[in-house]
């Protein structure tokens, strides 16, 4: 029997941990996708104890796949995402632990106490005291900064809407003593979301933002290209698209603006009127991404805020979210054909919330490469409910069959907490795993190793490095 979780974890063969100890574990990170806040970076947090940072603050801001389980045992959920005791939280999570066996939570735990406080004790309610103990002695200096340094973090991207002052990362741009660049990234979904209830108050928090009085459908657009010549002088290099449903349909700018203006007026837009308006502003968007060299990311596939008692009771974003399964593969290849047409796709990366869709998206993507770039459009890493053993499989697996896992961006961490990194090591442990054993079952030749190295560091590191620009980071 194998010890729990040792420095072979995951690692069945000779080869995959040849490849992981000499090539993957020594790699940097680019975190090019996460929810952390600015704010915190640059004032280089300090946590009150080890549930803050573990679980959340109290104030519904947090790590939702916790939360997720936690709500599934059964606790209220105020001392789940709300203001209950910090230890009663904490206890709570503790002694949920062994019944978390299957779940990447019982891995990433462990994980995070391992590497940021070096507690390997194993989590369960007889170490809980212990535990609790030594981590919050590590927390005295163990700040958001170290947490980052620890990881040989070298760029993270945060998510940025288009109206964000971009406050803080005009002071860390100018902080010398900050060892990790933080970009930030546009997020422009409150723009193309015509049909919700909001967005005629955000189009004004934007004409704010500009100085200009917004209209019509153009001084929109005119607006959200100001905001990405900003965005690129403050060192972005990349979007991001929640696009829950892709859609996508040609239209005239009179019939885009026509809907722009019922967004406005607050009336009800229909599908095939968001097909129009959305393609319109998609389209109009990744032009402009391509004029600065930014790649876009498209999130596809999530069916958010199912509960509707807990979007009242505690609002969006708290972990209610689900898998979408609409169909979007000839729309989403119509937007990325019309970009394509002109020479007006930039690189684009490409996630499915949905597993089903893994080998459709990675096959369409291999339609519009592109000469001089690798992987200009390309499927990103198991994304969101995907981000376990089997969803790094299915990816990663889909990614060798029928498209060139060896050109990957590999890993980011899609996180709102600092002790995600682990993460990483995941996603690498899993990624040797699966080329040792193609090694060591004859399918590709031991002679080789060396070249899989290669592609290990590219996949870990080097490949993110060069496809967003990052290399001087």
């Amino acid at each position: 029997m194998k010890e729990f979780m040792d420095d072979d974890f995951l690692l069945d063969t000779e080869t995959a941990k040849k490849l992981y100890h000499e090539h993957a574990e020594k790699m940097p990170i680019i975190d090019y996708h996460c929810h952390l806040q600015p704010k915190e970076i640059y004032e280089d947090k300090k946590f009150r104890n080890l549930t803050e940072v573990w679980l959340g603050a109290g104030d519904r801001y947090g790590d939702h796949y916790k939360w997720r389980a936690l709500r599934a045992r059964g606790y209220e959920e105020d001392s789940i995402s709300g203001p209950d005791d910090d230890y009663k939280k904490y206890m709570q999570f503790v002694e949920s632990m062994p019944y978390f066996v299957g779940n990447p939570l019982y891995h990433w735990s462990h994980l995070e106490m391992r590497r940021y406080f070096g507690i390997y004790d194993v989590i369960k309610p007889e170490n809980a005291e212990k535990i609790w103990k030594q981590a919050n002695k590590v927390l005295e200096k163990l700040t958001a900064r170290e947490m980052m340094y620890k990881f040989r973090v070298k760029t993270v991207c945060t998510t940025d809407d288009p109206v964000d002052s971009l406050e803080w990362h005009k002071k860390m741009n100018a902080d010398k003593t900050l060892k990790v660049k933080v970009r930030p990234a546009f997020r422009p979904d409150k723009a193309i979301n015509v049909e919700l209830s909001w967005f005629a108050s955000w189009v004004k928090q934007l004409s704010e933002v500009v100085g200009k009085p917004i209209n019509c459908l153009q001084d929109m657009l005119d607006a959200l290209a100001e905001r990405i010549k900003f965005f690129d002088g403050m060192g972005s290099k990349l979007s991001d698209h929640a696009l829950d449903v892709v859609h996508y349909a040609p239209a005239t700018y009179a019939e885009a603006d026509a809907i722009f203006r019922k967004g406005m007026e607050g009336k009800p837009v229909t599908d095939a009127e968001q097909d129009k308006y959305k393609g319109y502003v998609l389209l109009f968007l990744g032009k402009e991404y391509a004029k600065y060299g930014w790649v876009q990311q498209y999130h596809i596939g999530a069916l958010r805020n199912n509960s509707k008692s807990m979007l009242e009771k505690i609002g969006p974003d708290t972990g209610f979210d689900a898998i979408e399964d609409a169909v979007y593969m000839e729309k989403l290849s119509a937007l990325l054909g019309e970009l394509d047409k002109d020479g007006n796709l930039p690189k684009t990366i490409l996630y499915c919330l949905n597993p089903r869709d893994n080998y459709a998206l990675t096959v369409l993507a291999g339609c519009f490469q592109k000469e001089g770039v690798k992987g200009r459009v390309q499927v990103g890493t198991a994304w969101w409910f995907l981000d376990q053993q089997d969803g790094m499989r299915q990816n990663l697996e889909t990614l060798m069959q029928v498209g060139l896992v060896a050109q990957s961006v590999g890993m980011l961490t899609d996180s709102r907490s600092f002790l995600a990194y682990p993460r990483h090591e995941y996603y690498r442990r899993i990624l040797c795993q699966m080329l040792g054993r193609l090694v060591e079952s004859g399918q590709y030749p031991a002679s080789e190793t060396e070249v899989l190295g290669k592609i290990v560091e590219d996949v870990c590191y080097n490949n993110a490095a060069e496809y967003f620009g990052f290399d001087k980071d």
